[in-house]
């Protein structure tokens, strides 16, 4: 459920903020109310590095690449940091990326890992094996839009931001349905970056240049699906090796 009050508060910001950081490249990016209305803490973790970043080209097909070596050691490494966290839910998009990366942290928390489509990649449409350095004039140009509050921008041969938005609404209320109050979400980067940025009351847009989302970041958020979400930690930049 969007929070149609930040729609109003960074459509003229978000658009300025992000073009007027010059150093904003593809690679500092690297890529309904049924059920209990309690608030949650949610934590959206980026898969670790996957063959995909590696290769410079944008994928976002399903079911994509495996992790890298170092991408495993990351996820290792990730467990470790997420141990005391308690999580009482596991999820993964789709795709072997995020499995793996959320492999290590549900076995040392005991959880079981839920496969959960809607916390997939922002699908690339026509840009889907371009070059990542592309991406801020091609692929990431409607989901800056969506920021703007402009949710009728598509990608071209893929999905405008209330299908994107939409998506991963209802995956968050499915985790909800199902009576988590403290969930991991293993998803990707440009999932967690622009859902986050259009949905927390408190989003700040300029974060896409300083701060943007590397392997293994992860964004907290308090709230609900029928409340809205506040950002109470974001970590772009993880030690994990």
């Amino acid at each position: 459920m969007r929070i149609r009050s930040l729609r109003l508060s960074i459509s003229v910001m978000a658009v300025a903020a992000i073009t007027a950081t010059t150093g904003v490249a593809s690679a500092d990016i690297d890529f309904g109310s049924s059920g209990s209305s309690g608030d949650m803490v949610v934590t959206l973790v980026r898969h670790a590095e996957s063959l995909g970043n590696t290769s410079g080209l944008i994928d976002t097909k399903v079911p994509g690449p495996e992790l890298t070596s170092r991408g495993r050691t990351q996820a290792d490494n990730l467990a470790v940091q997420l141990a005391d966290k308690n999580y009482d839910c596991a999820f993964a998009s789709n795709m072997v990326r995020t499995e793996q990366t959320a492999a290590p942290t549900v076995a040392k928390q005991d959880l079981s890992l839920n496969v959960q489509p809607g916390f997939r990649e922002i699908e690339a449409g026509q840009y889907e094996g371009t070059p990542e350095a592309q991406a801020m004039s091609g692929y990431l140009q409607a989901p800056i839009k969506w920021l703007s509050g402009d949710l009728n921008a598509r990608i071209p041969g893929s999905i405008d931001g209330n299908e994107f938005d939409g998506r991963v609404d209802q995956a968050l209320l499915d985790v909800q349905r199902r009576g988590c109050a403290n969930p991991v979400i293993f998803s990707h980067g440009g999932t967690i970056m622009f859902w986050s940025m259009m949905n927390a009351d408190n989003a700040d847009t300029s974060k896409l240049g300083t701060d943007p989302m590397r392997n293994g970041g992860r964004v907290v958020l308090e709230g609900s699906p029928q409340k809205g979400w506040t950002i109470v930690e974001w970590v772009g930049h993880p030690d994990l090796g």
